[in-house]
């Protein structure tokens, strides 16, 4: 008996230490991944496959919308966000290398004030014709464009977003004037343009890939240096007689200060998951060359393009409050 009960104890104690860990996880805070814009468009569509993918390694994954202001007010968030490792966002670049030179007042350092943790993937945009362009390509939408200046409109996620830049570049570029209308995300963006309520939109390929191949839309050109493989058929701008090319990146950060242990939990699991083919594959098919590299990589590359687009950017003339 006294046996019995040794072992009826232990296996209480071996089923204890089982339960224990299970319960801790549940009592810990889920992570929490901000994105800055509106449900629907890219940066959220990456947002919640990357979500989706760390919840073996981080349990409850969440992904909270905080759309308006190009993504500053997301940025903001995590900048006020304790370094616990338990706050990040998930971004386009813009934010990070083109607001500090378009802004005139940044209310936040893209340096100082944050924690590289991955770069994700690159990606380029496309140049898209609504309904209400009756373009069908680039020379069409130059040639209408000078006819008319300032009467073409064309939609972005946000002012001095990324997208809103390549708008800037296409009139340095080609010689055209356009009206910007900014909008807080790249999905009401696309709803702007399959309602005819403006002529083109900048954004991702992969945001209106899907309309382009139905017929709703059309993409006319891509702004990287090799066509987009969601879309082969659509030439660059290159090839289209603009000379302009451009290309961007999406990207995991913390708040400044996240610590050692935290930083690495995050790095080595957005290494392992980006690099790993389940989701590879579903980056690659929404057009995206991923990446997965750690934080001292993506400082580097933030670096180096917060460096770039100086120049043409000041070129531009292009400041906003």
């Amino acid at each position: 008996m006294p046996l019995l009960t040794r072992r009826a104890l232990s296996a209480l104690a071996i089923a204890a230490l089982g339960v224990l860990p299970s319960v801790q996880a549940q009592d810990k805070p889920p992570l929490k991944i901000l994105v800055g814009f509106a449900p629907g468009g890219s940066a959220d569509v990456l947002a919640r496959l990357v979500a989706d993918a760390l919840k073996d390694d981080f349990g409850t994954v969440v992904v909270d919308n905080k759309p308006g202001a190009g993504g500053r007010i997301a940025l903001n968030m995590v900048k006020s966000a304790k370094p616990d490792g338990q706050t990040v966002i998930v971004l386009p670049s813009g934010p990070m290398v083109l607001f500090p030179h378009v802004y005139k007042k940044l209310d936040y350092d893209p340096v100082k004030d944050f924690t590289p943790v991955s770069q994700i993937a690159r990606f380029q945009f496309g140049v898209v014709a609504g309904p209400a362009s009756g373009v069908k390509n680039v020379a069409d939408m130059v040639a209408k464009a000078k006819a008319s200046p300032g009467a073409t409109s064309y939609g972005t996620p946000g002012a001095g977003t990324l997208p809103h830049f390549m708008g800037v570049l296409m009139e340095q570029s080609s010689g055209i004037s356009l009206n910007h209308v900014p909008f807080q995300g790249g999905a009401p963006a696309n709803n702007a343009l399959l309602g005819g309520h403006i002529d083109y939109k900048f954004d991702v390929v992969s945001e209106t890939a899907e309309l382009h191949r139905n017929g709703k839309v059309r993409i006319i050109a891509v702004t990287g240096a090799k066509r987009d493989t969601q879309v082969p058929e659509v030439p660059t701008l290159k090839e289209s007689g603009v000379n302009m090319e451009a290309t961007a990146w999406f990207a995991m950060y913390g708040p400044a200060g996240l610590s050692g242990e935290n930083l690495a939990r995050l790095e080595k699991a957005m290494m392992k998951i980006v690099r790993d083919p389940a989701l590879k594959d579903k980056l690659v098919k929404l057009g995206y060359e991923p990446i997965g590299s750690g934080s001292a990589d993506l400082a580097a590359a933030q670096k180096a393009d917060l460096a770039r687009w100086e120049k043409p950017i000041k070129a531009t003339g292009v400041q906003l409050d």
